[in-house]
């Protein structure tokens, strides 16, 4: 029996995905797993019974990562589950800085109480004329996920695409459509675009990299969208581009006090991932992971150990280490398990940064002693028997 504990409201839709074989708790120091959105967990204490935190979202700014990964605490997100929500908002953003609907709309409440405000309204709608996005240069920084789904609509809605990702994995080449142009400067972008979205993770090299000097690269009224992470842009200097004229408009969802009701700046409460489907496709992800993980040992999306799939084990036992990645340690696990006249039949081995993961399948059930043993092997963060 599982246990499994909620820190946020997480869809039913994926909790139901949970069998028989698992349970809700609602004290965290019973939980083998933890499902988590937004709650701040850098100041929790995190029960050595732990084995996984899946975050239903895709960023995990709010989960020691590091932490995590030295207790052998192994961390998913569910990225893409949320795209296709965060794409459509992008374009309600890029719509709003476009059109001053938003302005439009003001109006109107502002005169709600005039019997004519229809026939003033035709006088007053020049004052609220936008521009058309067709045929207009979009700026795509990060070609993942979201990246890749914004690129290919906007080539759909008549906008001329450029695409820039130094890092983009294979299945996003496959996905982009032939219309966009894959550039290997970014500053191209910069020089050309009329809209500029960034959609790449937030990390030492890329905070504030929408920054002063950036934005003198730009053409002069451009439109920055973020509905990544705040800290990708620095704030102050886009609202100096903005009075300077060389930024029309920022599109953030990320509120901030800096730019909140700022002129020139559309600022929306995160919303991107706030939809139904996105919040739906989210939970059944991070259930999906979490059982895959504490039934069969794979690592599928996980962001502090590396990925290994070993499909469910048909043998007599399987067992998951969570260890350093250091030299020798797969030689002492087979050492051990030898001396116990424990056959292996299959094992993989895969390595992170700092960390890495081995599962071995054996040919007899692994004993108290040889347990102990692992266990003693200095570098081993954590030892799980699945079967």
């Amino acid at each position: 029996m599982y246990q499994y504990h909620c820190l946020n409201p997480i869809a039913n839709v994926g909790l139901d995905l949970f069998g028989e074989d698992y349970k809700k708790t609602d004290d965290i120091k019973e939980a083998q797993a933890v499902l988590v959105r937004s709650a701040a967990m850098h100041e929790m204490e995190l029960p050595e019974g732990l084995y996984a935190i899946a975050r239903a979202g895709a960023g995990v700014n709010n989960i020691p990562l590091e932490k995590c990964a030295e207790k052998g605490i192994v961390v998913f997100n569910t990225p893409g589950a949320n795209a296709n929500g965060v794409k459509e908002l992008v374009f309600a953003g890029m719509f709003l800085a476009a059109r001053d609907v938003i302005g439009g709309i003001n109006w109107v409440l502002e005169n709600k109480e005039n019997e004519n405000v229809g026939k003033d309204a035709e006088k007053a709608k020049k004052s609220f004329a936008g521009s058309e996005i067709y045929g207009k240069k979009l700026g795509v920084i990060g070609l993942g996920a979201i990246g890749v789904k914004v690129a290919n609509a906007a080539t759909n809605l008549g906008m001329e695409v450029y695409g820039y990702d130094p890092f983009i994995s294979v299945q996003a080449a496959w996905s982009l459509s032939r219309s966009v142009k894959h550039i290997n400067s970014i500053e191209q972008i910069y020089r050309e675009c009329d809209y500029i979205t960034i959609h790449v993770p937030l990390m030492d090299n890329t905070k504030k990299m929408l920054n002063k000097e950036a934005f003198a690269q730009m053409k002069e009224g451009v439109i920055i969208l973020n509905f990544a992470r705040a800290l990708l842009v620095d704030e102050e200097a886009v609202l100096e581009a903005i009075q300077e004229g060389k930024v029309k408009k920022y599109v953030s969802d990320f509120p901030t006090s800096t730019t909140a009701g700022k002129e020139g700046c559309i600022v929306i409460p995160h919303l991107g991932a706030s939809t139904e489907e996105s919040e739906d496709n989210c939970a059944v992800m991070a259930v999906e992971e979490v059982r895959d993980f504490l039934e069969n040992g794979n690592i599928c999306n996980s962001v502090n150990f590396p990925n290994c799939d070993m499909g469910v084990c048909s043998s007599a036992g399987r067992v998951a280490l969570l260890h350093k990645n250091a030299k020798g340690l797969i030689g002492k696990y087979t050492a051990v398990l030898g001396n116990n006249n424990i056959n292996i039949s299959d094992m993989t081995n895969k390595s992170r940064g700092d960390y890495a993961y081995s599962l071995l399948d054996i040919d007899s059930p692994i004993t108290d002693t040889a347990i102990e043993q692992l266990k003693g092997i200095e570098g081993v963060l954590k030892i799980r028997i699945i079967k």
